[in-house]
């Protein structure tokens, strides 16, 4: 399975800023052989690898410079994962959404319990 494209949308962005402002990552960034969709399959390999399920979002990115750093790097296998990516792109770079989630259900009130009283005569 392939990375969502917000996943590495997200990645690429922040990759093209470093890149932008540091031009020794500049250099390493634009090395031949190198494309985000190898950066995501490292990148989920070593998260699945560390049995981890929660990341701070700079040991991710952390991972995508290290891949492009590294010249001889095992990029690993396609990873079958779900990827919750908790970043907005800004309104110029739309986000192709893969799946649609339905809205939560708002929670039904509870019935309530009624109790009923049959009234009668015991003789008759």
């Amino acid at each position: 399975m392939k990375p969502s494209n917000s996943f590495k949308e997200i990645i690429q962005q922040h990759l093209e800023a470093r890149a932008q402002a540091d031009q020794l990552f500049a250099a390493t960034f634009a090395k031949e052989g190198k494309n985000i969709d190898d950066c995501c399959t490292y990148i989920l390999n070593t998260v699945q690898k560390s049995g981890n399920n929660g990341f701070a979002d700079e040991e991710i990115f952390g991972m995508a410079v290290h891949y492009y750093d590294e010249d001889k790097i095992e990029v690993g296998k396609p990873v079958n994962a779900k990827v919750v990516v908790n970043h907005s792109l800004p309104a110029d770079k739309p986000i192709k959404h893969e799946t649609k989630q339905a809205p939560a259900a708002a929670p039904k009130p509870k019935a309530e319990k009624k109790t009923q009283f049959v009234t009668g005569s015991l003789f008759d």
